[in-house]
C-alpha cells in the first residue's frame, strides 16, 4: 500500500478482492466474538462490520493483542470502528480481515445516535486525522436511513424458548454465572458476574418475561433422599446482590460449554442490553440455564434500541399489575421471579402424583 493509500478507506467489497494487502477498513459493527485466549499467550476476538458496499454478510476482523484489555471493546451493535493496516486472508470460502499487533490499529466511535468525531477506545498506534469524519458521518447516516439494524431477525424472549432448539436471545446481563440451551437470538440484560469457582464465571441475565415450566421425571423416593437444587451456583448470592435484580421475570444463569474454558465472561458488561446468537439452552437440575458455546456470538444495543423500550415498558406494566407481575405457570398463586418454572412427576407404587413446585420464586 502506498503512501496516499495512508489517508484512503477502502470499501469492503474493493477490500475483499485485496488479497494478502494491507488495507484500510471502515464499518458498522453488527456482531462480536466472545473474547477469548488464544492458542498461544495471545488473546483474541472477532468483530463483524458493514458498510454500503457489503452491508448483507460483511466481514469479520480478527484481532490478536497481548492481553484482554487492549481489545476492542465495542459498546453497542451499531458503533462504527475503523481499522488501519489489516490483511486481508482466506479460510476455506470465508475472506476476513487480520489485525496484527505489531502494526494494525483501530478505533471506535458511536454510532448514529452520537455526532461525535471523539473515539471511545483506540489502539496504542491509533492517529487521528480530519479525513476519517467524512467517513464516520457518513456511515451514520447511512446507518439511519438503511434500517438495516430493523431488518434483523425477531429475537426470541425467554418465555418462548422450548429445550432442545437453537435460538438468539436478548436480555440484561445480571450476574455471570453461565449455562443455556442452543437459540439463534435472544436480547437479555446483564445484571450479574462472579466467579462460581477458580476460573469459571457465571452469568445472570433477565428480559422482564418468565420462562416456561419445565417437567421433570422423578421418583418420590429419590426427591426425598437427593432434592433437586434451589440454585446452580455452590453458594447463594449475597442478599445485597439480590436485592439489586428485578423484581419480576426470570433470572437466567449462563455458562460456558465444557471445553470452551478459554472464553472470558468476566468481560461482559453488567447493565448492558445484550443480543445473544447461536446460545444453548437447556434444564439443568430442573432449572434453565445458557450455555456459551465458541460459535456464540453478541450484539451489545444502545439503551435507545427500540426493542429494548419494548421490554423496558413490558417490565414497567407488569410491576403495577396485581395480575401480570405473576408468571402464568404459578396463577393463582402470585410470585414476584422466577427461577425457572418446575412440575415434578412424581412416581409412587405405578401411580403417577404431579407435584407442582413453585419454581417462580425468590432467590
Amino acid at each position: 500500500m502506498g503512501g496516499g493509500d495512508d489517508y484512503r478507506f477502502m470499501a469492503l467489497e474493493d477490500a475483499m478482492a485485496s488479497l494478502n494487502q494491507k488495507v484500510n477498513i471502515i464499518g458498522v459493527v453488527m456482531e462480536m466474538g466472545m473474547p477469548k485466549r488464544s492458542k498461544g499467550t495471545d488473546c483474541f476476538c472477532s468483530v463483524k462490520i458493514v458498510d454500503q458496499s457489503n452491508w448483507s454478510s460483511g466481514i469479520s476482523v480478527n484481532v490478536f493483542a497481548e492481553n484482554m484489555e487492549k481489545l476492542p471493546h465495542v459498546e453497542s451493535a451499531g458503533d462504527i470502528i475503523q481499522f488501519s493496516h489489516v490483511v486481508m486472508k482466506t479460510h476455506g470460502q470465508e475472506v476476513y480481515a487480520l489485525f496484527n499487533k505489531k502494526f494494525s490499529s483501530f478505533a471506535i466511535f458511536e454510532g448514529k445516535y452520537d455526532e461525535d468525531f471523539s473515539p471511545y477506545q483506540v489502539s496504542s498506534k491509533f492517529r487521528p486525522r480530519d479525513q476519517d469524519k467524512k467517513f464516520i458521518r457518513g456511515l451514520r447516516k447511512w446507518l439511519t436511513d438503511s434500517g438495516i439494524d430493523k431488518g434483523m431477525k425477531e429475537p426470541l424472549s425467554l418465555r418462548e424458548i422450548r429445550e432442545g432448539e437453537r435460538a438468539d436471545l436478548f436480555c440484561k446481563y445480571t450476574e455471570v454465572l453461565i449455562s443455556i440451551r442452543l437459540f439463534d437470538v435472544c436480547h437479555e440484560k446483564i445484571l450479574h458476574i462472579c466467579e462460581v469457582t477458580k476460573d469459571e464465571w457465571m452469568v445472570f441475565v433477565w428480559d422482564g418475561t418468565d420462562t416456561p415450566p419445565v417437567s421433570i421425571q422423578t421418583k418420590l423416593e429419590d426427591e426425598m433422599d437427593n432434592p433437586l437444587p434451589l440454585q446452580l451456583e455452590s453458594l447463594p448470592l449475597s442478599r445485597d446482590i439480590l436485592c439489586t435484580f428485578p423484581t419480576v421475570g426470570t433470572i437466567l444463569r449462563v455458562v460456558v460449554a465444557e471445553g470452551s474454558e478459554k472464553l472470558s465472561l468476566h468481560l461482559l458488561k453488567v447493565g448492558k442490553w445484550v443480543r445473544f446468537l447461536k446460545l444453548i439452552c437447556e434444564v439443568h437440575l430442573g432449572l434453565w440455564r445458557g450455555v456459551l458455546m465458541p460459535s456464540t456470538r453478541l450484539r451489545y444495543l444502545p439503551d435507545k434500541d427500540l426493542l429494548v423500550s419494548q421490554r423496558q415498558r413490558l417490565y414497567d406494566e407488569r410491576l403495577v399489575s396485581k395480575w401480570e407481575r405473576m408468571p402464568l405457570s404459578s396463577f393463582p398463586w402470585p410470585s414476584r421471579i422466577t427461577v425457572g418454572g418446575v412440575s415434578k412427576m412424581g412416581m409412587e407404587r405405578g401411580n403417577v402424583d404431579l407435584i407442582t413446585l413453585s419454581a417462580h420464586s425468590h432467590f
